[in-house]
């Protein structure tokens, strides 16, 4: 399988807010000879003013970006020396394979055609000397000699921190010289006037070394990208202030956790772990002080104290096996140990170890059994997911060793759980059941070759480099740098690619990822102050399928199992908290602050583009919830209901919710209320039933054939002259003003033309291969018709081949097929039923309950009950204020029967640009001759997008067809229309 790379919204975002930063290029320094082979001089160089943080979440892509960014500055200023700094090898690692991928290259070549990316990676061992001689590596001359004259190649240097702050790198004696007589490396990389790229820069505090070694070869621009971000402290005593050590005071692109997890971008999380018994859990040891040299236990009133060396089980037999106190404050299980930690030998005990490797299996195997059934297991042609496990543990001689406990703890339960699950899908009888059993059998036979044989699991360990084992190495070679046969089901001869559990120590925190991770479990507790967000960063991508694509979370329950020990068992109120602290704005509890009015506005802005903060002042200000400060009253009564005024705030602008991570999105699974589900009122549910005998049905889209009316559109939009423009540069001039009291400066800016001077246009090949890329239209069309007006309307004139141009092409282009399309099908109904989030058509029978997340991310705690309703109320769960709350708060006529809010792939209706879609709510209301009719509705915002239209139009196709069953169908931007639509049918 090959992973398809996609342009995702927030990464197209992170994108232009990169260059809407960047200061550009300084067209009055004068270059000099050598300067071929440097980037241009950059407006602002060497200030703070002009560098750039980009803040990511762990798992939505960070590389992705700065592998495009360089494409981008390429593209736009004609920069192509960039340095790439990481702050381990590991994380150089994954970024080399990222760059250096095909399926990367082959993303990327679609935007930026016939450029190329020469990575130039330097390692430890490049420079030791050869032959006597001391000569630089040749990356580093491929790097530092590479010319601007090869303008489609673009010279990337990767390099890890410890390697740039090497003597190496700082030494004046080697046997070679470089451009311009240097015989120094940073001296050399200093010419080339780089732009620097910082992976990880919580690792570069700018007062440490390897900042300093980062400053030594003289970047102009240095862009940052990282989920977190070295603290800087200010002040002293009660002045100290500790605050995130931002470039120009804020990132240029801030897209937080809060916002990651609540938007999807990222997994879900559900925390498990094993209980002890109440005697194990009280026996528990605190670290009363530890140094360099010795660390003091402490229980009750007595002390033991440890030096380097001396084994924990002399303290407690519970502390079984060989962990000792190593020194430097870690356990040889390298556990960082600080005062006040508790330390709990139950947790040490290989029985309960045994315990946390049995649930991993077990949830292992119940993920990927739906991963691999999928929704529908009648259909062999939905694409399966691999499930991967990836294990934490602090022993790898445990593992490694052919008698070691672990391996031979974990081939033992893997062995008796494959067993059961043959011997259940030995009964089984569809063809998808069937396959997962020929998947289960070639895991039993792999497992039961020698060590060096089997595929099933592997081990990656920083112990592993240079070990000369070829079976360790080639399992390190499939976790590190063959993610497609991670990801894949079978090779290229058709047998089971089996391996899925991998096993470290720590080592693939860190920049190695793979989006199939679906398991982690944590043998032991890696200390107290790491970042529980980098703890299950490993496995917050969205997975994608053996074709590659990547699995949207509103299309699949994408949810990671992490499996802890014990004394970790507050992992999920921390990391929630972790989460909630990286928000853009605090929200205040006493006082309506002008940054909570502007997200309130923002967001509103979306559905009511004349919402404003005077009308919300002046709303909050009649209901009576804040004071003319501002501030929030104590005690608000609205409709009987008595509550404080920020409380009344978030009731009625949810939006501020988005400030805080959503309930469900971290569950701590030992508390079973955490499962945040809703149930379903069956008996009103099983009136509505008679409609999924209907709608359940799997459906295909059946096109017309039109080519005429293609080539006619073709025709139309590509001989249009009024698409075509010449692009003009454009000169922003910035004035410094004093204000009218003199006490404030201000700058203005204004937008001028370049004398009409226009930029020359695509090569005209060029300009017909971007407009059959974008649009689909064939070569030999698109020439036809351009060659055409070229001649006649454009005079020739190829500075019209622009990339406004291009844009508007592809725009109309786009918005005219679809206006053919949107007709030019027909639903087909196929002779079975599928299932759906609430409807299984084996059992014929609705689901007990539904993920609540897949009802609304909203919640209402005072909505009434009501018999009519299809799930148990309150809480009520909702997306939009306006018009969904209004709908579900009405208080219908009895002639509304049953009433509610259809939750994601309800009902799954087929879309023609892919993926399918399912109408918000369902109404069943009583006519006048006492029959029943179903009303469904689509309810979107009355400045709706072009896409939002799209989902109306097909839904209406679909529902137009199946109107003979006492369906309608409505489309709504406001309640009203709802309210409307209802009185009509009950009194037909």
């Amino acid at each position: 399988m090959k992973i398809l790379l996609e342009e995702l919204p927030h990464q197209e975002q992170s994108i232009e807010a990169i260059l809407n930063s960047f200061t550009g290029i300084d067209d009055s320094s004068v270059e000099k000879a050598h300067d071929v082979y440097a980037n241009s001089f950059i407006r602002g160089r060497y200030t703070e003013a002009a560098n750039i943080d980009v803040k990511m979440e762990t798992g939505t892509g960070k590389t992705y970006v700065y592998t495009r960014m360089m494409y981008e500055l390429h593209k736009k200023y004609g920069l192509f020396k960039f340095v790439i700094v990481v702050p381990t090898p590991a994380i150089k690692e994954g970024t080399k394979n990222f760059i250096q991928s095909e399926y990367a290259k082959q993303h990327f070549s679609q935007f930026y055609e016939n450029v190329r990316m020469e990575l130039n990676i330097i390692n430890a061992g490049d420079f030791k000397a050869k032959s006597g001689r001391k000569n630089f590596p040749t990356q580093l001359l491929n790097f530092v000699e590479g010319s601007r004259q090869n303008s489609n190649t673009i010279q990337v240097m990767l390099i890890n921190a410890g390697m740039l702050n090497s003597s190496n790198m700082k030494k004046s004696d080697y046997d070679q010289t470089l451009i311009g007589g240097m015989t120094n490396p940073l001296e050399a990389i200093q010419n080339t006037r780089p732009v620097v790229i910082i992976d990880e820069p919580h690792r570069f505090p700018r007062n440490k070394a390897n900042y300093k070694a980062i400053e030594s070869i003289k970047p102009q621009v240095i862009i940052r990208f990282g989920a977190t971000f070295p603290d800087i402290t200010m002040g002293k005593g009660k002045n100290k202030l500790t605050k995130k050590d931002y470039y120009r005071g804020q990132p240029q692109f801030n897209l937080n956790a809060v916002e990651s997890f609540n938007n999807g971008l990222v997994k879900g999380i559900d925390i498990y772990y094993p209980n002890l018994t109440e005697e194990q859990s009280k026996n528990r040891y605190i670290v009363d002080s530890v140094s360099s040299k010795e660390l003091v236990l402490k229980q009750s009133n007595k002390s033991w104290p440890l030096r380097v060396g001396d084994k924990l089980a002399e303290v407690d037999s519970g502390f079984e096996g060989d962990v000792e106190y190593a020194g430097s404050k870690m356990l040889s299980n390298e556990l960082e140990i600080e005062k006040g930690m508790y330390l709990l030998p139950g947790t040490y005990r290989s029985s309960y170890q045994e315990l946390i490797i049995k649930d991993a299996i077990d949830k292992h195997f119940e993920i990927e059994q739906l991963n691999f059934l999928r929704s529908n297991q009648r259909e062999n042609n939905i694409p399966r997911i691999k499930t991967l496990s990836l294990f934490f543990i602090d022993n790898i001689n445990s593992y490694r060793q052919k008698d070691g406990w672990l391996k031979e703890t974990f081939n033992r339960l893997l062995k008796r759980k494959l067993s059961r699950l043959v011997s259940e899908y030995e009964l089984k009888s569809l063809p998808r059941e069937q396959e997962y059993l020929e998947f289960l059998r070639a895991t039993q036979a792999s497992l039961s070759l020698d060590d060096d044989k089997q595929n099933v699991h592997a081990g990656y360990f920083g112990e592993d480099r240079g070990s000369g084992d070829e079976a360790i190495q080639l399992e390190v070679d499939d976790i590190l740098r063959n993610k497609e046969k991670l990801l894949s089901f079978k090779d290229d001869k058709g047998n089971w690619q089996t391996r899925r559990f991998l096993f470290s120590k720590w080592t693939l925190r860190e920049g190695w990822d793979n989006p199939n991770v679906f398991i982690i479990a944590k043998l032991r507790t890696s200390g107290s102050e790491n970042s529980k967000i980098q703890e299950v960063g490993r496995g917050l991508r969205l997975p994608v399928d053996e074709t590659g694509h990547r699995i949207q979370q509103d299309e699949w329950s994408s949810r990671l199992a992490f499996l802890i020990g014990y004394d970790e068992r507050e992992f999920a109120q921390k990391l929630v908290g972790e989460i909630n602290s990286d928000v853009k704005i605090e929200l205040n509890e006493r006082k309506l602050t002008n940054e909570m009015i502007q997200l309130i506005v923002t967001e509103r802005q979306k559905v009511d583009a004349t919402f404003t903060d005077e009308k919300l002042l002046e709303h909050l200000d009649d209901l009576g919830v804040i004071n003319r400060k501002n501030e929030f009253k104590e005690v608000v009564e609205i409709n009987g209901i008595k509550k404080d005024g920020f409380e009344w705030l978030v009731e009625l602008y949810p939006e501020l919710n988005t400030n805080r991570l959503l309930e469900g999105k971290v569950r701590d699974t030992t508390n079973s209320q955490t499962k945040v589900c809703v149930k379903l009122k069956k008996e009103n549910w099983e009136k509505v039933k008679q409609l999924w005998s209907h709608i359940s049905k799997r459906y295909m889209l059946e096109f017309k054939r039109i080519p005429e009316q293609i080539q006619m559109v073709a025709q139309e939009v590509i001989g249009n002259p009024k698409l075509y423009e010449r692009e003009v540069p454009i000169q922003v001039k910035e004035s410094i003003y004093s204000n009218d009291d003199k006490k404030k400066v201000i700058i203005k800016d204004r937008e001028s033309e370049y004398e009409r001077v226009f930029r020359p246009g695509l090569p005209y090949g060029k300009f017909i291969k971007r407009v059959n890329t974008t649009t689909g239209i064939p070569i030999k069309d698109i020439h036809a018709n351009l060659v055409q007006l070229l001649k006649r309307e454009l005079k020739g004139d190829s500075r019209y081949l622009s990339e406004v141009s291009l844009q508007n092409i592809s725009s109309e282009f786009k918005r005219r097929f679809d206006e053919i399309f949107s007709q030019a099908y027909e639903y087909k109904q196929l002779d079975f039923q599928a299932r759906t989030s609430i409807y299984n058509p084996e059992t014929d029978s609705f689901v007990e309950e539904v993920n609540a997340e897949n009802l609304g991310v909203n919640i209402d705690e005072n909505a009434h009950e009501d018999i009519r309703y299809l799930y148990e109320n309150p809480p009520m769960r909702y997306d939009s204020v306006t018009p969904e709350r209004e709908l579900l708060r009405y208080g219908y006529s009895n002639k509304v029967t049953v009433f509610g809010k259809l939750p994601k792939r309800a009902i799954q209706i087929p879309k023609y640009t892919g993926g399918s879609t399912t109408p918000d709510f369902i109404y069943m209301i009583e006519k006048k001759d006492n029959t029943n009719v179903y009303l469904l509705v689509e309810t979107k915002a009355e400045n709706m997008r072009i896409g939002d239209q799209q989902i109306i139009n097909i839904q209406k196709k679909f529902f137009e067809m199946l109107k003979e069953h006492n369906i309608e169908f409505e489309e709504a931007t406001s309640a009203r229309q709802v309210y409307s639509a209802i009185r009509n049918l009950a009194e037909e």
